[in-house]
């Protein structure tokens, strides 16, 4: 790991924040069915997931998708139209693709497991740095740190007082893991993130305001919008990914043609419509079938 260089005024902040959000970790705690739970399949999923999505919307698809995929080779079988419609209504479908993807190689290449390493878990697709560190943390207790927006927020606003580079967010969190129970630690800035600091912080009720840097120096908010962690998600409502999503949907129940397509989707120029078809085309969520428009693996069998 490279050696982590902070000014030494942040340093010195380091030791009684860590302390003070330890004792408060107990109260911090979500009741998530993934969290302290021993099957790394079940977190890869929960992770991939709460990529770009709401904790509480993931709950109940997450417990569908294991229920019928309960491993990695499970779902590397499924054909890619089946696991499509399991994952109806989350967003982002290349997720459910990549996800695919991922078991596909863990079938392969890992036995039917999932890696434990980080440099192993970013070589899969859909995997990116907090996502692998994430999994490796809370599936294997990897002594990797853990960040996301909500940590990003923490980090700029109760130790820095100042904006943050991703880079710089990245090494503090590292120096701020406890040399013990990771995980736990992990989890606990997850919580307090996403609870108390949030977009608009709960600062009066926070149980660390104490070692709060930004409560005892005061000035603008040092993490506005996503913290410069993440890209802000761009408006839902009229966007291209939701027609995509509508488009995947009229799908489920069978193959249609494009004059049938845009027939259901009325609302939705045709040039626009033409153009996400293609789009969903290269992403390998659709595909040409008998002249119709399928699902991507709607002619599959079971390997």
């Amino acid at each position: 790991m490279a050696e982590v260089t902070l000014e030494p005024e942040i340093l010195n902040l380091l030791p009684p924040f860590r302390r003070a959000l330890r004792r408060a970790s107990l109260g911090l705690r979500r009741e998530l069915p993934w969290i302290g739970l021993n099957d790394p399949w079940a977190i890869f999923v929960s992770e991939v997931m709460l990529q770009q999505t709401s904790t509480g919307r993931v709950i109940e698809p997450w417990r569908r998708f294991l229920s019928t995929y309960p491993t990695p080779t499970a779902c590397a079988r499924a054909p890619l139209a089946d696991v499509l419609r399991l994952w109806s209504g989350l967003g982002y479908p290349r997720r459910a693709k990549s996800l695919r993807d991922a078991a596909q190689v863990m079938t392969d290449r890992f036995d039917g497991h999932v890696p434990s390493s980080v440099e192993d878990l970013v070589s899969l697709a859909g995997v990116g740095p907090y996502t692998a560190h994430a999994v490796a943390s809370f599936a294997f207790g990897r002594r990797v740190a853990v960040l996301d927006t909500n940590v990003g927020r923490v980090l700029a606003r109760a130790i820095a007082n100042r904006p943050l580079r991703p880079r710089e967010a990245q090494d503090l969190a590292t120096a701020l893991l406890p040399r013990k129970s990771t995980a736990d630690f992990n989890q606990a800035l997850l919580d307090l993130g996403a609870q108390w600091c949030v977009r608009e912080p709960r600062c009066a009720q926070c149980p660390v305001r104490a070692q709060c840097r930004w409560q005892r120096e005061g000035g603008d908010d040092p993490a506005p919008r996503s913290a410069a962690v993440s890209r802000p998600q761009a408006a839902f409502a009229g966007s291209d990914r939701q027609v995509r999503g509508r488009i995947l949907r009229a799908l489920n129940h069978g193959a249609l043609s494009q004059h049938t397509l845009a027939f259901e989707l009325y609302d939705i120029d045709a040039p626009r419509l033409v153009i996400l078809t293609n789009q969903l085309r290269r992403d390998g969520l659709i595909s040409d079938h008998d002249e119709r428009l399928a699902l991507s693996g709607d002619d599959e069998t079971s390997h």
